[in-house]
């Protein structure tokens, strides 16, 4: 942070608080509108399914980090009757491939990057960046400053923005990691749920036991009490 004071002028904090803000609006929108439409669309409610993980969402926002409740996610999400065999393949994909919050950081500080260094930036340069950032915010783990390092190799690796812009995200790469944790966690507690609707594998009595809320009928699979046959 002080570093970036000392290149760019205090006027820095200033667009470095609208970036914070713009990217926590943004991951916030993701998480209400997308993420709460799949949950529609499987016949849960949001806010339940969030409630559900309260005590892991603390613990990432205390760590900003992912990792630390992997175990304590998988154990949830059995209990809340998601089969076991569901939850044992999809949530460790999803550490790796399901990375919401690390698409949409990655997606806003290139164009911040953009903004801040004055570089000309066409449509089809940011098509083009978007693409290869799609398939570089995949893989890795969930740590806090992992999306950093991935941007950093990927902007190395293309050219297309000066890797110099760097300098103005490092300073507030811990307060964005938080949100980047945090909405990567949600959405992949929803795809579990999604796959496990689809699949058939939801038992909606210890769902209901665990939330106090009752499952919906599923537009994605059979209903919520079917179990598929062994």
């Amino acid at each position: 942070m002080a570093a970036a004071i000392g290149s760019y002028g205090s006027a820095t904090l200033l667009y470095l608080l609208k970036l914070v803000l713009v990217y926590y609006g943004a991951s916030l929108l993701f998480v209400v509108v997308g993420l709460g439409s799949i949950c529609w669309f499987i016949g849960l409610s949001l806010w339940p399914v969030v409630r559900l993980i309260r005590d892991e969402i603390l613990l990432v926002f205390g760590t900003a980090s992912g990792e630390v409740a992997f175990p304590l996610l998988i154990a949830k999400l059995e209990q809340a009757g998601c089969d076991e065999a569901v939850v044992g393949f999809v949530l460790p994909a999803g550490y790796s491939f399901n990375l919401d919050g690390t698409s949409i950081y990655m997606a806003i500080a290139v164009g911040f990057i953009a903004q801040a260094t004055d570089t000309p930036f066409s449509w089809l340069q940011q098509l083009a960046l978007l693409g290869v950032l799609s398939l570089t915010s995949k893989g890795g783990t969930t740590v806090a400053g992992g999306a950093f390092v991935k941007l950093a190799a990927t902007l190395q690796s293309v050219k297309s923005l000066p890797i110099s812009g760097l300098g103005l995200l490092f300073g507030i790469d811990r307060l964005m990691a938080t949100a980047t944790a945090l909405t990567n966690i949600v959405g992949n507690t929803v795809a579990v749920f999604a796959i496990a609707r689809w699949e058939g594998s939801f038992d909606a009595d210890k769902y209901r036991a665990l939330t106090g809320s009752v499952a919906r009928r599923s537009w994605l699979g059979p209903k919520a009490s079917a179990r598929r046959a062994d």
